[in-house]
């Protein structure tokens, strides 16, 4: 539509509804796609902190992964020491744990995707269907904003018929630059269970990221799981042989 602006004034005036309904639920998976690929870019290596927060207690581990495409990755714990080792790979819709004590390499059956990975607010759904966001949902915006001189639009995203989903709807907060700034997660009755929320936006190998993540519980104030960046490096050539089931018994440095 940006190439064809000569239009604007006159087609909402000849389209049908149901066509103008369509050509904004375009856009609106656009958005969301490119927010996608901004964030997750071609490859990417990092280094994560994550906090699990909890009223009586917190829980700190540090991660290094990798990611390529829309739907490979693989990250290993690097600390603390009782849990390095213990590494996770995911490939398209499948997703597989290796526990480095037993040395045993074990496929998460889909009655298990909903369980929180390592304790923390991440489910292993979160981790395994990134790109199911693109693929099995209708997008729509539903609002828009300008907040900073940059216009931030709000999607509400819809499970498609037999979409093998977990959240009976999301809704996402997403920036013109394409930076991802929340998304929020509803079970089957639209009832908010938990959001994800992005914070300190900077500079991170060359381009706009937010540095840290927090993973809120709806219902429970209290309790959360914080992903900090301590490092992070984009668009690196990545051999698809990392991306296997061998390679996730020898976590990389």
């Amino acid at each position: 539509m940006r190439k064809r602006l000569i239009f604007v004034l006159w087609l909402p005036l000849v389209l049908p509804i149901s066509l103008c309904s369509n050509v904004e639920a375009q856009d609106a998976h656009g958005i969301v796609e490119a927010s996608f690929n901004y964030m997750r870019g071609r490859t990417s290596i990092s280094t994560v902190k994550m906090t699990i927060h909890r009223p009586d207690w917190d829980r700190t581990h540090t991660i290094k992964a990798w990611t390529k495409g829309q739907s490979d990755s693989i990250f290993w714990i690097t600390a603390p020491p009782r849990d390095k080792g213990n590494g996770t790979l995911k490939k398209r819709r499948e997703m597989w744990m290796y526990n480095p004590k037993v040395n045993r390499v074990i496929k998460i059956p889909p009655s298990m995707m909903s369980q929180a990975w390592m304790g923390s607010d991440f489910s292993n759904d979160d981790l395994s269907k990134t790109e199911s966001l693109i693929d099995d949902y209708f997008h729509e915006i539903i609002g828009t904003e300008t907040h900073e001189g940059k216009k931030i639009y709000f999607i509400e995203s819809m499970p498609k018929p037999e979409a093998p989903v977990v959240w009976g709807m999301q809704r996402l907060k997403i920036r013109e630059d394409h930076i991802f700034l929340r998304q929020e997660f509803y079970d089957e009755d639209l009832k908010l269970v938990k959001s994800l929320t992005a914070y300190q936006i900077q500079m991170l190998s060359g381009k706009l990221f937010p540095r840290v993540w927090k993973m809120q519980k709806a219902d429970v104030e209290d309790e959360y799981t914080v992903l900090e960046y301590m490092e992070l490096i984009f668009d690196q050539d990545l051999p698809d042989r990392l991306f296997t089931l061998s390679s996730l018994r020898t976590p990389r440095r």
